[in-house]
């Protein structure tokens, strides 16, 4: 056995549980290491509390004075938690977070020491952006960038330093990262679904996206993780063969969860819970050594901080733990991969679920006027939607045979479904006394009995509803949220807007009341966003063919489903809504263009070296002892030794045969990158990436898992996959 596969297999086989001391309740450990409203009240005067409280609910700005104040009791408040340091903790387009932590240490001119900590230390800093993907928004010797305090996202402790959400800018002021376009989306979806909720509501005054994510990941012992260049460098296995044993038999869905991994959740929660982070579920997933964990929902920006902050934490709970969590979307070929599914919905000030039936017929006319305005945004920009959840990584996901498929499409149920139908066939115009009674009664007023045992079944639905929410699946596991959240709330909030503009428009001109005229416009949306409905097998070769026919999107790859980003339609989206400028967007197309490319170059350059460092030494290695034995009981035998040596024989040419190919493969891909590498375009040179350099890797890939399936096991360098996917 290879020396670094054996120690691996080694030190895995010596690990124990580590033990976890779980005392009291976790309502009381809570968000204790978080500056929340408790905290707030505690610390702040009573015009520093109301003027963040202000800044959270509407938006209203946060006076240089209170600054100060609200700066000065977060730092006692840190200080009094342990924390040295404090930082702003932002989002770059590197699709993770970033922070550089400051000491709250400071000096007196008279050399006397002191900790300080003001509001300008709190509103803003400058930190070098010199090293952040931009996409051209500023050169490279421009580096200055500035980040600004979102008091929306209330400050934490972790470890020992103090961290403050922020969003992060260019000196010119165009966004340089993913929280700042989200809250002007959320600020966007607030006002045009507040507009469109007064219709039913008037004491309406705010409206909040909600997001509940769950997140799914792999586990694995860190030793053997680590004993694997391709899990270190890549996320996942570029090679390996697949187990005897995968998830055929559905016994680890669901199941009891191992105890190395309950020890690790139990550690995760407890962390959470000091976070404020509200995780309430945890299970095995489908595939060995997959897990998921779901927190309650919550206002959707708060959400996307908790997730990113999430993912940190554990990987530092699992190193711990002697584990390494996998976040890549498909890290082993062969079983199912992770998404991290949104569920998305929208609530009001008063408290209102906005996508959820109510007890009256105009609660369930409210709850359609927000549902079929949905359905209509997405089939309207179903494109733009898919390209927010386009990766190098979640190109292994989307469309490789388990849920969702590349084609966006909407599940609502048959029971919807006709409901849907029935309000098509409602009359031009004015209503009848009968037809108002019908509808009210019999349609609308009927819908939360339709829904009490209509739950979601259509798993391969990349956006279905599920009940009194929007569940969006095509989302990977190591995404940032910020990027769909961002899109669809801007989409929705687009759609609500063009709504109350035909609505009041027929209330106007053509005299109907708000009831009749909201009819009359939910029946055109219901006709014009009929393609995208469908609650057949997403992976049906009849529904590809019919989707088609719909002139649906079906854009396999990353560099392919980015393209929309640019379009006029996109363009002109995020400008009248007032979410990203037309040189935000293009810089948004670079970085995933450009990101896209390195993570797949990376790749390759590992699977180079596996294959010609790794797998092809220790496969001759294995080989030549085949040919001395021939050689052995040739000498022995003499001629008559063709009988007896038949099978090894057949095992020596069959591994020439695949060694031959492998360096052909491996030198033609080689080839591919180099020419793909001389491109100066950068869109030319991820669909190179994509369409020339990308298959070789399965074609390598086919040759080393046959050759670990001939090469005696003693001799295989790498850890397998029987070996990576359990944990005892």
């Amino acid at each position: 056995m290879s020396r670094q596969r054996f120690d691996a297999m080694t030190e895995s086989r010596k690990r124990e549980r580590v033990g976890v001391e779980e005392k009291g309740r976790r309502s009381k450990l809570f968000g204790s290491n978080v500056f929340n409203k408790e905290r707030m009240l505690q610390y702040l005067t009573k015009d520093a509390l109301e003027s963040v409280q202000g800044a959270i609910f509407s938006g209203s700005k946060i006076d240089r004075k209170i600054a100060d104040q609200v700066a000065e009791a977060m730092k006692t408040w840190a200080i009094e938690m342990g924390a040295t340091h404090y930082t702003h903790w932002f989002q770059p387009l590197t699709g993770a977070t970033a922070e550089k932590h400051d000491a709250f240490f400071d000096l007196l001119p008279d050399g006397r020491a002191l900790e300080k900590f003001g509001g300008g230390q709190l509103v803003q800093q400058e930190p070098d952006a010199s090293s952040f993907p931009s996409g051209g928004i500023r050169n490279t010797f421009e580096a200055r960038g500035y980040t600004a305090w979102d008091p929306t996202s209330p400050a934490f402790v972790y470890d020992t330093t103090l961290c403050i959400p922020t969003i992060f800018v260019s000196y010119t002021g165009e966004a340089l990262d993913n929280k700042a376009p989200l809250l002007r989306a959320l600020n966007a979806i607030d006002e045009a679904a507040t507009a469109v909720a007064k219709y039913f509501d008037k004491t309406v005054v705010k409206v909040n996206a909600t997001l509940g994510w769950e997140q799914e990941y792999f586990l694995v012992d860190k030793a053997l993780a680590h004993s694997r260049s391709d899990i270190s460098l890549t996320g996942r296995t570029l090679v390996g063969h697949s187990a005897a044993k995968g998830q055929q038999l559905d016994d680890h869905y669901f199941g009891v969860i191992p105890l190395r991994a309950i020890s690790f959740m139990k550690e995760l929660e407890l962390e959470c819970m000091r976070l404020g982070i509200p995780v309430k579920t945890r299970h095995n997933e489908v595939a060995p050594n997959q897990f998921e964990l779901a927190p309650v929902f919550e206002e959707a920006n708060l959400a996307v901080d908790h997730n990113l902050l999430l993912m940190d934490v554990m990987d530092r709970i699992a190193d711990k733990h002697n584990l390494k969590v996998l976040f890549h979307e498909k890290p082993f070929a062969g079983i199912n991969g992770s998404g991290k599914h949104n569920n998305w919905s929208l609530a009001t000030d008063t408290g209102v679920n906005l996508l959820s039936p109510g007890s009256t017929p105009m609660k369930n006319l409210q709850f359609l006027t927000f549902f079929i305005n949905t359905i209509k945004a997405v089939d309207t920009y179903e494109e733009l939607l898919r390209s927010s959840i386009a990766s190098a990584s979640n190109d292994h996901r989307l469309g490789a045979n388990e849920a969702p498929p590349a084609i966006l499409s909407i599940f609502v149920g048959k029971q919807l479904g006709n409901v849907l139908d029935e309000l098509e066939g409602v009359s031009k115009g004015k209503l009848s006394p009968e037809e108002k009674t019908e509808l009210k009664l019999n349609v609308v007023g009927k819908i939360p009995e339709i829904l009490l045992d209509n739950t979601d079944r259509n798993r391969t639905s990349p956006f279905a509803f599920t009940g009194n929410k929007f569940e969006m699946r095509g989302v990977g596991s190591k995404t940032n949220c910020a990027k769909p959240m961002t899109i669809l709330n801007t989409i929705v909030a687009k759609q609500l807007r063009e709504f109350k503009k035909e609505v009041d428009a027929l209330v106007d001109k053509k005299s109907l009341k708000k009831d009749e005229a909201v009819f009359n416009v939910l029946r055109e949306y219901i006709k014009t966003s009929k393609r995208i409905r469908f609650d057949g097998d997403g992976y049906s070769e009849d529904w590809q063919k019919e989707a088609e026919r719909r002139k649906l999107s079906n854009n396999k790859t990353t560099p392919a489903a980015l393209q929309v980003l640019t379009s006029k339609q996109s363009l002109e989206l995020f400008a009248s809504m007032g979410v990203m400028s037309e040189k935000e967007v293009a810089a948004r197309q670079e970085v995933e263009l450009e990101a896209y490319i390195l993570h797949i170059q990376i790749e390759g350059r590992v699977l180079n070296e596996l294959v010609y460092s790794h797998i092809i030494p220790s496969v001759i290695e294995y080989q030549n002892i085949l040919i001395k034995n021939v050689l052995g009981l040739k000498e022995i035998y003499g001629a008559a030794h063709r009988k007896l040596t038949d099978g090894q024989s057949g095992i020596i040419e069959q591994i020439a045969e695949h060694i031959a190919e492998l360096k052909k493969q491996v030198d033609a891909m080689t080839d591919a990158r180099r020419k793909a590498n001389k491109l100066t375009d950068t869109r030319k040179k991820a669909f190179a990436y994509s369409d020339d350099v990308k298959p070789y890797f399965e074609k390598i890939r086919m040759h080393c898992d046959k050759l670990e399936m001939l090469v005696d096991n003693r001799y295989w360098p790498l850890v397998k996959y029987r070996e990576l996917l359990s944990i005892k």
